[in-house]
């Protein structure tokens, strides 16, 4: 869900293939032939998945990345080296197929249905799995997924090494969770609704109570978008009542960037409680995942209903935004505003103290029962 390190919509120019010209695309980029391709969903780029005529693994995605963020190659570098290097540690994340000139990715100029834009262009490994929007979640996947979480993000900042690694510092990017209080300037796409001063109490909130902390949180990079379409998993157990899950992909990691490690908690939990038919409750097994490799310090635990409530305000109002300058895409783009407006309200009605009690007791309860 990136575009760039302004949020700038209107600058940006989302591709537009058709099947015919992205088979012919990844023939004369990356020399394979392809048997059958169908469009994937997208928030700002366009996806598909591919299946050519290879020897071994022969099922892609081909990853068309938007006009604006094609022109930041030294950061889609380091975040495709960065998915390399996740998977070299034994994370299940995409890697990517060479071009025929033997580099990751390749500038291309656009068609006749692209104009002149020019957008970067990858094949990446396609993974298996099911993404956790269409299962019902339980404790054990949630705490699975608080601990990749944390993992995933302490690797990343204490071993992986790029030469344009600053490029990750990206000041004004909208979706850095730091940076809620830019969301003032996109709030008129809500209109004049109840949601409206919900948000604003967010934000006003944010600004007094989360930024004057930032410096007690602890630094990081973050993956920072580990929402229920980007979380893959595969059913480990056959037992239908009580399924046994383990995440086979992370997906999109286009909205990397230096963060905090309580961001990427935050994160993880908000999404989580989408399509959870108990919202409040996911927190807590999260928590107790990510806790497992990560401990909270005071200041980061005090932060986190505002960081949670601050991501569904991002979620939210940017989706708005996009959707009033994209009405083609709108389905795609409102999807979280389903049941995140009614999740917002619903923490908000019932305060943070409730929140917090449920969330840490739940992580606490895990200190005594680890799971195995």
């Amino acid at each position: 869900m990136s575009s760039g390190n302004d949020f700038q919509p209107q600058t940006l120019t989302k591709p537009k293939l058709g099947e015919r010209e992205a088979a012919e695309l990844v023939d004369r980029v990356f020399g394979l032939k392809v048997s059958w391709i169908r469009s994937l969903p997208s928030y700002d780029d366009q996806n598909f998945h591919v299946c050519v005529s290879a020897e071994g693994a022969d099922e892609y995605v081909l990853k068309i990345t938007n006009s604006e963020d094609s022109q930041e190659p030294d950061l889609i570098e380091v975040q495709t080296q960065a998915m390399m290097f996740l998977s070299a540690e034994g994370f299940p994340s995409a890697t990517p197929y060479l071009t025929k000139d033997g580099n990751i990715m390749s500038l291309e100029s656009g068609g006749t249905r692209l104009g002149s834009k020019k957008y970067m262009v990858r094949l990446l490994t396609y993974l298996p799995g099911t993404p956790v929007a269409k299962i019902t979640t339980n404790a054990q996947i949630l705490y699975e997924i608080g601990r990749l979480a944390a993992s995933m993000d302490k690797v990343l900042s204490e071993k992986f090494q790029h030469p344009s690694l600053k490029s990750l510092h990206r000041g004004q990017f909208i979706w850095n969770l730091a940076n809620v209080p830019l969301l003032d300037q996109y709030i008129y796409a809500l209109g004049q609704n109840k949601y409206c001063a919900v948000v604003e109490q967010v934000i006003e909130q944010f600004k007094g109570k989360v930024i004057p902390k930032l410096s007690s949180f602890r630094a990081c990079i973050n993956h920072g978008d580990l929402n229920d379409h980007n979380i893959l998993v595969n059913s480990s157990s056959a037992s239908l009542v009580n399924p046994q899950y383990r995440v086979s992909g992370i997906l999109d990691f286009s909205d990397m960037s230096y963060g905090y490690y309580v961001f990427e908690v935050a994160i993880a939990i908000m999404y989580m409680m989408i399509e959870s038919p108990d919202p409040l409750s996911v927190g807590g097994h999260v928590l107790a995942g990510f806790e497992s490799i990560l401990p909270l310090n005071a200041e980061e635990r005090g932060a986190l209903f505002l960081l949670v409530s601050g991501r569904f305000a991002q979620s939210l109002v940017i989706a708005a935004h996009t959707a009033l300058l994209y009405p083609e895409n709108k389905e795609y783009l409102t999807i979280t505003a389903k049941t995140g407006w009614k999740h917002l309200m619903t923490m908000f009605e019932v305060g943070q103290e409730a929140v917090e009690k449920t969330w840490f007791e739940t992580a606490q309860a895990y200190m005594h029962h680890a799971p195995a």
